[in-house]
């Protein structure tokens, strides 16, 4: 049993099969295409934040390492039996300041790895100028030797108008 078609219902039938037949080849092809390439440039874009991280933590990395190796050679360079307390005990008589140093506490850890050691030393200096406290800190930071404030802490002095009282840390490491 053979239906005949007339023209008009072939024509119809034959644009449905087309459609079908693009509707397929855009679904299938085309779009899992598009997401595709989609995809790529995301992870391309991902991909190239990731370098650029990368990039940036090398330098961080290198700047550290560079710290590291001057940190290291003044260490070295230093003039044996350096310690922290005859030095900032010197730097005192220096800037004037020796006779206004009430106390001076030394203490030093180990580091873990046992390479290094960490020398503090906390002072305390009553009724000196700001124009001394500045001399004898500038001294301190500008040292060869790596030697650093870690904190200090300044109040009015009761004695003297004008003097201030200073309580410091400062520390290095040794070899």
């Amino acid at each position: 049993m053979k239906a005949k078609l007339n023209k008009r219902e072939k024509y119809a039938i034959g644009a449905a099969a087309a459609f079908t037949c693009l509707f397929v080849v855009i679904q299938f092809v085309f779009f899992p295409m598009f997401d595709k390439r989609d995809r790529l440039r995301r992870l391309i874009d991902i991909q190239t934040k990731t370098i650029e991280e990368m990039e940036t933590l090398r330098s961080e990395y290198d700047a550290v390492v560079k710290h590291i190796n001057v940190s290291k050679d003044r260490l070295t360079k230093r003039q044996k039996g350096f310690t922290l307390f005859s030095y900032l005990d010197e730097l005192a008589g220096k800037t004037g300041i020796k006779n206004k140093i009430k106390y001076m506490k030394p203490s030093s850890t180990s580091q873990k790895d046992g390479s290094l050691k960490l020398s503090l030393v906390e002072m305390r200096m009553d009724a000196i100028t700001l124009k001394q406290l500045t001399a004898y800190l500038y001294n301190i930071e500008t040292s060869e030797n790596s030697v650093f404030v870690r904190r200090i802490s300044i109040s009015r002095a009761d004695k003297l108008p004008g003097a201030i009282d200073a309580v410091l840390q400062v520390e290095t490491y040794e070899i």
